[in-house]
């Protein structure tokens, strides 16, 4: 029997495939959501406040800021779609907004 995801269709977020191309930007340089996942995708066991869940965005963004594949991810985020999470400093409604804007 095989197991299925219940996460089936949804865009991977970065910390969680950092260990594979195309993220992998040298052999020292990993993006920096690998070292603190839930930083950048939320909390998976417990549910946070508003506050709680916007000091942690502004946290992530500030993370983000200088993670070496920041411009791979905001790309990746971009043609994803992403429900949630913080992608390249943004949020998923973020990158929404932006790309209605572009488009």
């Amino acid at each position: 029997m095989t197991r299925r995801s219940h996460r089936v269709n949804r865009p991977v977020h970065p910390s969680h495939t950092a260990l594979k191309t195309p993220w992998r930007m040298k052999e020292t340089a990993l993006p920096e959501c690998v070292y603190d996942p839930e930083l950048h995708t939320g909390p998976i066991d417990t549910i946070e406040s508003a506050d709680q869940r916007a000091a942690r965005e502004d946290v992530a963004r500030d993370v983000c800021a200088t993670c070496p594949a920041l411009r791979l991810c905001e790309l990746y985020a971009l043609r994803v779609r992403p429900a949630s999470g913080i992608w390249a400093g943004h949020t998923a409604a973020e990158l929404a907004e932006y790309r209605a804007e572009v488009a």
